[in-house]
């Protein structure tokens, strides 16, 4: 080979080693810059928000974890290989000309050092980047305390379960991994370089080989040792029994922990003979201890318990497992929160003795009763209260309660906000979209009891009248400034929201320039003033945003001047689950006006899995858009409530229960940012709900563990169920619904949330399960139980003796003409001292032929059902108001507290109208104006009769053409 040719033959190989230098780096580039910009767009947004310390702790907490993982498992794979490496034979044995290790091991031999070394790093990396997310694990068990309660086996504090054990569970499991992959890869290497030899039928071993294998499978019967040690108490939060109870019973206590002792002791047996295999050169000891343990695993940890289960256990299952069914009733209870101490249990007869009027405290229930559905009417209030095209309000509204002139009341309420999915035309050029159209502006709330108009026309046209809407207390710009507000708002531009957070990319750039750009109202301009958002002024931030969001016009615009800010996440729940990632966050924040200003009041939730004897519940109700992936819980509690500004977007966490040690381990954890419960101002506590998802979960606990006897548990027989909700085809469980109660002690307005219960796979009421959201009271719950052997209808029962009434079926088909129909939530209420009342609010929404009609729901009639006391019978009211559905059922003295002014019997009359005192009958100016109101309905719906008559009998008469 010529000069020349060598030259060419050294240059090619360079040239290639160039290239594939710059595509690493390439590569590398693509991999890292990314990260690098989102961390420190990320450093930029928690130092805005206040919340820097928590990004650091979680983001230190994920490199320590990373590095000591990825190091400890990368080292272990290196130290496994290099030292198979080191005690290679000195001779290979002769190889075959065929064979295909001879280039690997060639190539291997050449570079030992840079191989191993790139196989170690990958494979670190992979498990440093799987290892890091157990940052909670870690966190949780450096900083865990006492639960204050011991478990009923093993007499250890709760504390060690929830937070040691899981910690102690992470490290042995990492260690079995380090060990598994150190004996493929010491064993693949002595394979490589001639350590293991197949030789037939055996295979032969050199003596570095026989002592690296023996040394990482003795350390493997170590850790099986060690792993039967932690088995024993994962034993009390075993789920092989359920759904019949959670925790272990009796063959795992009495048969498999037992059987852990015995397999611990072999696997330490077995684990020394294997150690023996060092000096020893016959390897039947190690084969001998490996069977062992294997059989043994089968015979004593399978059989066994099998055996004791089928033999023992299955044929006196009532009165053995009667004592780990009382640990499960009690640790459940604990567990979620509805212990005796928070649960009041009352007996309830399920048939009124009284007349409501006779009854304080339901004047003020029947005074408050809510007629408009907040799930309905979201198209109503977008129809009558949207403003612009691109302001909007979600698909569910929310329920809260204010106090106006004294008086309690519950409101339907919503944020008007900016959709920046509707802007259409140049209104969704970058400019006006992310510069111009920036922020929504008002709250809007509306009595839940009240409608425009009382009397609504029995035609079956229900469009053709005005009345049946919500009676709005609106609060925007414009009625800011006239001074036209029920429900005082300072500041009514909402720039966070979660409507505003739909769009995508959901961002918008506020502040600086020479004028105000910001759109307002349609003859002002607004320029941002508030102390959110993340400056953009410089050119570094600039850049770095550019890049987040791939939009050059971030870097070119002339809209942004120094003073610029750039604000984003902007969905509430999503900003309180970025500073608390911690926290599960409920996914239905709300709206209140809370000292002048407009905040979104967001639930979260501390929950754990592994509580002893508790029963499993899923957070699958808690996912928002799939983050919460079907995780298993066994503990939960509602310890922190969040608020963010709707204005400057200000996170705040507050704690509301103080007997949570899993928020005290956290708030250890993360010191600073949870305030404590005495920084709750009386005004924001008085707008604070119990959250709909917990209180789904908890129900469903007590519908088994309201059981005491756990002979009766076994059974099932006393268990309830959620009914399914009849309003609705696809007949999911009823969801639970907000109402104001009046309290039996005080008659005051009591803000609730509450559910009925139906018996066992029955849909006759069982029970009534209602939680307080009043300061005073919050959190206590109070369920009223029926007894078992009357005949209560339910809600799916009661729903299908109204519809079937003559009344409500006949005119059903004539709304059906021209109309779709909405039943509204079906309320079920406990009042006259013993009977259940059921109120039913029908939305009508006109079925419009125009192409671009617009309607919308309103409410049509009002349905209400009672039991009769004595004979059982149920009567039905239905009426286009809820007070003449009342009369129909109780009489007219019952209506009137319908149409009462105020949430409490003991709210003053409107001018010109007396109250009788209590006992007497009403005035005579009351009963005539509500018999003129029935009369007037009654002549209409009669005119309406006479007219669809004569309309069929012309029809009949008729010929057809």
């Amino acid at each position: 080979m010529s000069a020349r040719e060598d030259s060419v033959s050294e240059q090619v190989p360079r040239r290639l080693r160039l290239l594939l230098v710059a595509g690493a780096v390439f590569i590398l580039l693509l991999l890292v810059v990314p990260g690098l910009i989102g961390t420190y767009v990320n450093w930029l947004w928690f130092g805005e928000v206040g919340y820097r310390g928590v990004w650091l702790t979680v983001l230190l907490t994920k490199l320590s974890l990373f590095v000591v993982i990825g190091g400890c498992l990368g080292g272990a794979l290196y130290l496994a290989m290099w030292s198979a490496y080191r005690s290679r034979p000195v001779f290979m044995p002769a190889a075959r000309a065929d064979d295909p290790l001879t280039e690997v091991r060639r190539v291997v031999g050449r570079w030992p050092g840079r191989i191993g070394t790139g196989i170690a790093v990958g494979f670190g990396l992979i498990c440093g980047l799987i290892g890091q997310s157990r940052w909670e694990t870690v966190q949780l068990f450096l900083h865990g305390g006492a639960f204050g309660a011991r478990d009923p086996e093993f007499g250890i504090d709760i504390g060690f379960f929830v937070f040691d054990l899981p910690f102690y569970r992470l490290v042995l499991s990492w260690l079995f991994v380090a060990v598994f992959f150190a004996f493929i890869a010491g064993l693949a290497t002595h394979f490589l370089f001639g350590g293991l030899r197949p030789a037939g039928k055996s295979v032969g071993l050199s003596h570095g080989a026989r002592v690296q294998l023996a040394v990482l499978l003795g350390l493997f019967f170590v850790l099986k040792a060690g792993a039967y040690w932690l088995d024993r108490y994962a034993l009390l939060s075993s789920h092989r029994r359920e759904p019949t109870f959670a925790g272990a019973g009796y063959t795992d206590i009495n048969a498999v922990l037992p059987a852990r002792f015995v397999l611990l002791a072999i696997a330490l047996i077995g684990a020394a003979a294997v150690f023996s295999a060092v000096v020893i050169r016959d390897l039947r000891l190690p084969a001998m201890a490996a069977t062992l343990l294997l059989l043994s695993s089968i015979v004593v940890g399978g059989v066994w318990p099998l055996a004791v289960e089928q033999f023992s256990v299955r044929p006196n299952a009532a009165d053995l497992e009667s004592p780990y069914i009382e640990r499960n009733i009690a640790a459940t209870r604990q567990a979620y929160g509805i212990g005796s101490d928070r649960v009041d249990y009352q007996s309830y007869p399920g048939v009124g003795t009284k007349q409501p009027p006779e009854v304080a405290a339901d004047a003020t229930t029947i005074a408050n009763l809510r007629l408009l559905d907040p799930h309905i009417l979201s198209r109503t209030f977008t129809q009558q209260q949207q403003l612009k095209n691109f302001y909007s309000f979600p698909e569910n509204l929310d329920l809260d309660r204010y106090r106006i002139d004294g008086r309690l009341r519950d409101y339907v309420v919503a944020a008007r906000e900016l959709t920046p999915t509707a802007l259409s035309g140049n209104q969704s050029h970058w400019v006006n979209r992310h510069t111009v159209y920036t922020h929504g502006d008002g709250f809007v709330a509306a009595p839940a009891n009240r409608v425009n108009a009382a009397v609504r026309e029995a035609s079956g046209d229900s469009s053709a009248s005005n009345s049946g809407y919500p009676i709005y207390a609106v609060s925007d710009i414009a009625s800011q400034h006239a001074g036209q507000q029920v429900i005082p708002v300072e500041q009514p531009r909402i720039y966070f929201g979660e409507v505003i957070a739909r769009a995508d990319p959901d961002y918008a750039i506020v502040g600086g320039g020479t004028e105000p750009r910001e759109y307002d109202t349609d003859t002002t301009k607004y320029t941002y003033a508030g102390a959110g958002g993340v400056p953009i002024g410089n050119w570094l931030n600039r850049l770095a945003f550019a890049s987040t969001y791939t939009e050059r016009n971030i870097l070119f615009s002339k809209a942004i001047g120094p003073d610029s800010k750039i604000i984003f996440h902007r969905d509430p729940s999503e900003r309180v689950e970025l500073v608390a990632p911690w926290l599960t966050v409920d996914n239905n924040p709300y709206p209140a006006v809370v000292d002048g200003r407009i905040v979104w009041i967001i639930d979260a939730y501390t929950s754990i899995d592994g509580y002893p004897y508790a029963a499993r519940s899923s957070l699958d109700a808690l996912a928002r858009d799939g983050d919460v992936a079907h995780r298993e819980i066994s503990y939960a509690r509602n310890s922190v409530k969040a608020t963010v500004d709707a204005y400057d977007g200000t996170v705040t966490l507050y704690q509301v229960d103080d007997r949570d040690p899993v928020l005290a381990a956290w708030m250890r954890a993360f010191p600073g940012t949870v305030e404590p419960a005495a920084s709750i101002s009386d005004d924001l506590r008085a707008h604070f709900r119990y959250p709909e998802d917990l209180f789904a979960i908890q129900r469903d606990m007590l519908a088994r563990y309201h059981v005491d006897e756990p002979r009766e548990f076994f059974t099932n027989n006393a268990f309830w169920s959620v009914p399914s909700d009849p309003t609705v085809e696809a007949n999911p469980q009823q969801p639970p619904f907000y109402v104001l109660l009046g309290d039996p002690a005080d008659a005051a307005p009591s803000f609730r949330l509450a559910s009925a219960m139906v018996g066992f796979k029955r849909e006759f009421l069982s029970a009534y399960i209602s939680v307080r959201s009043d300061p005073e009271n919050y959190g206590k719950f109070s369920v009223l139980q029926l007894p078992t052997d009357t005949l209560t209808q339910g809600p799916q029962q009661i729903q299908n003796s109204m519809i079937s009434d003559t009344r409500v079926a006949s005119e059903r088909t004539l709304l059906e003409r021209s109309n779709r129909i909405q039943y509204g939530n079906l309320l079920t209420l406990p009042i006259a001292d013993g009977g259940v009342l059921y109120v039913e609010p029908l939305f009508t929404e006109r079925i419009s032929t125009a192409a671009n009609g617009s309607t919308f729901p309103q409410l049509a009639r009002v349905l209400v059902s009672y039991r009769e006391p004595g004979t059982g019978g149920v009567r039905v009211g239905y009426a286009p108001t809820l007070a003449e559905a009342l009369d129909q059922v109780f009489g007219p003295a019952t209506g009137n507290l319908a149409t009462a002014p105020g949430g409490s019997p003991a709210a003053p009359p409107p001018p010109g109208r007396p109250t009788a005192p209590p006992g007497e009958p009403p005035p005579a100016s009351q009963i005539d104006e509500s018999a003129i109101t029935r009369l007037e309905a009654e002549l209409e719906a009669a005119r309406a009769a006479l007219n669809r008559l004569e309309q069929q009998l012309d029809d009949i008469l008729r010929p057809d053409e």
